[in-house]
């Protein structure tokens, strides 16, 4: 008699019975909440086995691998912890959770593939804190996105808080906590980016920078009504500040940044708004920017922005940068108005580091306007002042208050065409290093100085060659 018709069937009883035990062995997410076990497996699980929305539960949660939301394969997924009752603990090199689509066109519809918007549209995270316990631990990465949104989240400890990379359209980025991070809170990594929100967050004491775009070809970025604080700067010099653009091979352009607060300490190098484009494109590698109503201070220098072109600050309250406030460099078509522009504190005493003011470098089309500029300490004997203007071309300083320069009201060295009218210029109380309200140098031509009001100060109050430009139609009043 043969066994074998009953060999396979018993057999699959038996493995099925095995499974089964293994699966009944296997911890439960309340076993694995006490984050001593890694839980990578069975969230990921969740996520393969959801019908679209992610319910994380309470607890700690080991990753010893991503969780990654694979629209293309899985659809549509929107992955929700308890509402900051839920920790991932990141122990290993790269993203506790990666979101990644495969959408290939731009933002406007008749590029979008039917794929994007049948599976792979609109995926979120949210109400997860994620902890990075690893160097390399990056907290959310987004490649490939549509409409994606990351809201009231937590991450800290991590290499990089949110990274974006290869492609991504209409993000948001909104009420969430950035901190702690070794290097960057949110970063714009070398990707092809459109229509990005960052709101109402907090970006604060990251290791070299709050938001931080490194090349790629980014457009259209809103940050705006977040506090982007301490972002303390990185060993070895590398560009560090608040907000850090920078793209050396890459292009900056349609940049919004709006009432934030961007703060740090004054012994932090780099700047609370650095805009580094690229060498082989001045001014053109960062473009079209506008900068309004934020609050911004302490730190080496406040703003910086080098070949750039075409961008608006107006309406900010700068203060306290140790070296300076403003640093144009090789940049054109900037406005700068109607900004409040000063030291902290007001007065100084001969220890103070702070040294404030606004350097021009090799500009063209440089408009600064409706000012006030208080306090500023910028300068020596041979050079330099409240606002200076080096090797600059058709640029104009007019309407500002520019009171109580330490060495010099404005400098201009070399340069052509630069027009200094319609200010106020006021000397300091003790005035023993006060050198000129407006002082022509170097080897410029055809500039203008005329219709400022100018009180206090040496005489001339106005130093220039007659070669340089024309004086003229200054009013001179004795120091109150």
């Amino acid at each position: 008699m043969s066994f074998r018709p009953f060999l396979f069937p018993a057999a699959a009883c038996l493995l099925a019975a095995l499974a089964g035990a293994a699966q009944d062995a296997a911890p439960s997410l309340a076993e694995l909440a006490d984050g001593t076990r890694p839980a990578t497996a069975a969230l990921q699980r969740m996520i393969e086995e959801s019908a679209g929305l992610v319910e994380l539960p309470a607890g700690t949660f080991l990753l010893d691998g991503p969780l990654v939301l694979d629209l293309p394969r899985l659809g549509w997924r929107s992955l929700r912890g308890a509402d900051g009752a839920t920790r991932l603990v990141v122990a290993h090199a790269g993203p506790g959770i990666l979101v990644q689509g495969d959408h290939q066109g731009t933002a406007n519809p008749a590029t979008v593939q039917d794929h994007t918007w049948d599976r792979e549209r609109f995926p979120s995270v949210s109400g997860v804190e994620i902890l990075g316990a690893h160097p390399e631990a990056d907290g959310i990465v987004l490649s490939r996105t549509m409409k994606c949104v990351v809201r009231n989240v937590l991450v800290r400890k991590c290499r990089h808080g949110i990274r974006l990379v290869e492609r991504n359209r209409n993000t948001l980025i909104a009420d969430s906590h950035v901190y702690d991070c070794l290097d960057t809170g949110v970063l714009l990594d070398a990707c092809d980016l459109h229509q990005v929100n960052i709101t109402g967050s907090h970006i604060s004491y990251n290791g070299r920078a709050g938001v931080r775009q490194y090349n790629g070809d980014v457009h259209n970025v809103q940050i705006s009504g977040n506090d982007i604080e301490y972002n303390a700067g990185a060993d070895g010099g590398l560009p560090a500040g608040e907000i850090v653009l920078e793209a050396p091979d890459g292009i900056i352009s349609e940049y919004s940044i709006t009432g934030n607060t961007l703060q740090a300490r004054p012994q932090n190098p780099g700047a609370n708004l650095l805009v580094l484009g690229a060498e082989n494109d001045a001014p053109h590698g960062a473009r079209t920017m506008a900068v309004s109503g934020n609050v911004i201070g302490d730190r080496d220098k406040n703003i910086v922005l080098s070949r750039a072109c075409r961008v608006t600050v107006a309406a900010n309250t700068v203060y306290g940068g140790a070296a300076l406030n403003v640093h144009l460099d090789r940049c054109a078509n900037i406005v700068l108005s109607g900004n409040n522009i000063g030291s902290r504190p007001f007065s100084h005493n001969a220890a103070d580091p702070h040294v404030d003011g606004v350097l021009v470098e090799e500009c063209d089309s440089v408009l600064l306007s409706g000012n006030i500029l208080s306090g500023h300490r910028f300068g020596a004997p041979e050079r330099g002042g409240a606002v200076t203007l080096v090797n600059a071309r058709n640029c104009r300083v007019t309407g500002c208050q520019i009171l109580h320069p330490r060495v010099r009201g404005v400098h201009i060295l070399g340069g052509a065409g630069c027009v200094v009218s319609d200010n106020t210029i006021t000397a300091p109380d003790e005035g023993g290093d006060f050198l000129a309200a407006v002082e022509l140098s170097g080897d410029g031509r055809n500039h203008l100085v005329q219709n400022n009001m100018i009180s206090g100060g040496p005489d001339p109050a106005l130093p220039a060659d007659p070669a340089q430009g024309t004086v003229k139609d200054n009013t001179l009043l004795p120091a109150p």
